[in-house]
């Protein structure tokens, strides 16, 4: 089998994959989004004050279960998403990927992509599981998580092309998470520069994820191009808001620790 007959045999889908398509329900009702974001937020305090006088319920066993298919769901989209996608590149080139929306009607792009979008509502359960565990939930947390969902769905409304890359580098980093999530759920200690190499990976997505938007609205001018100022604005402003928020969580949970370790030291 040739180059060209591999990369043609990654872009069949399954036939799975080619079930009813719901992207005109998702496009209609995308500004849903806002309403379940905004109660997303509401019940985190209205959940903290009620957790204030009880104790930590021990969800051990849902969490590793909610982990381990998270984890699952992950891996079977990063490696559909990435084989694709790196496919793509190789057959035609990135600027195919980036700015024409062309490719957004394959099946396994639609199936994926429209799985990406419903994930997003379902891993706000992340938050139950700290809030009744009593574990400490910090913003960077719930900010992502609400922002995400709202961009997320309004991406996939607007067919935003670039959105082929922020759900496949997305794919990619919840792999490795869900995965540690469940290892640390089941008391199974991963070495410790595996949390470390996660955040990096985040930190690494959000400058990609600006690297993305920039080509594609320098691009834009090209006939053919979906590309348009709303689309950079938005993700620029968003990316850039994540890079610094994970670069902080990096500097204040494994650089800050040592820091002050030597500080004691000397």
């Amino acid at each position: 089998m040739n180059v060209s007959e591999e990369i043609e045999e990654l872009l069949q889908p399954y036939n799975f994959e080619m079930l009813r398509d719901i992207r005109p329900f998702l496009e209609e009702y995308w500004a849903v989004s806002f309403p379940i974001a905004l109660i997303y937020v509401l019940l985190i305090f209205v959940g903290q004050n009620y957790m204030k006088a009880r104790k930590g319920f021990n969800l051990q066993r849902p969490l590793i279960l909610w982990s381990f298919c998270l984890a699952i769901f992950s891996i079977l989209g990063t490696v559909r998403t990435w084989g694709y996608m790196g496919a793509l590149v190789r057959r035609d080139s990135l600027k195919q990927t980036v700015c024409f929306t062309v490719f957004l009607e394959n099946s396994v792009v639609k199936f994926w992509s429209c799985l990406f979008v419903l994930s997003k509502i379902i891993e706000l359960g992340d938050t139950a599981f700290i809030i009744l565990r009593k574990r400490p939930l910090i913003f960077v947390h719930w900010f992502h998580h609400s922002t995400v969902l709202v961009f997320t769905s309004f991406g996939y409304k607007n067919k935003v092309a670039a959105g082929g890359w922020f759900m496949t580098m997305n794919y990619g980093v919840h792999s490795l998470m869900y995965t540690y999530y469940t290892l640390k759920a089941a008391k199974v200690n991963p070495p410790g520069w595996f949390p470390r190499l996660i955040t990096s990976l985040q930190i690494l997505q959000m400058f990609m994820g600006a690297v993305v938007v920039i080509l594609a609205y320098t691009w834009r001018q090209e006939h053919g191009c979906h590309t348009t100022m709303e689309h950079f604005v938005w993700s620029i402003v968003l990316y850039m808001a994540y890079f610094i928020l994970f670069v902080h969580f990096f500097y204040q949970t494994y650089v800050m620790p040592k820091v002050k370790a030597k500080t004691k030291r000397e």
